[in-house]
């Protein structure tokens, strides 16, 4: 029974060069000379959305309408967030 380790070498070579290759540019955003995270910017846009949203509930007094809020108000902020990093990164 023979094995054909040696046909796996350049696949394996190839993948150790190429992979890395994602690796290059880092999703961080120069703000005022400060080098800040992308991800950071997404989640303070989930937070503003998710605060606008409750503030349109409370003023339409639908706020009874969406039980528990410990849950819902959290997934707002990170769907929001996620949404963000899609459309913008």
């Amino acid at each position: 029974m023979r094995t054909h380790s040696h046909s796996i070498a350049p696949v394996s070579i190839a993948a150790a060069l190429f992979l890395p290759r994602g690796c290059g540019r880092a999703p961080i955003i120069d703000v005022d000379g400060s080098f800040m995270p992308s991800w950071m910017i997404c989640l303070v846009g989930g937070l503003v959305v998710a605060g606008i949203l409750q503030w349109q509930l409370l003023r339409h007094k639908m706020q009874h309408r969406v039980m528990p809020t410990v849950i819902f108000y959290p997934s707002v902020v990170v769907a929001v967030a996620c949404l963000l990093w899609l459309l913008l990164f």
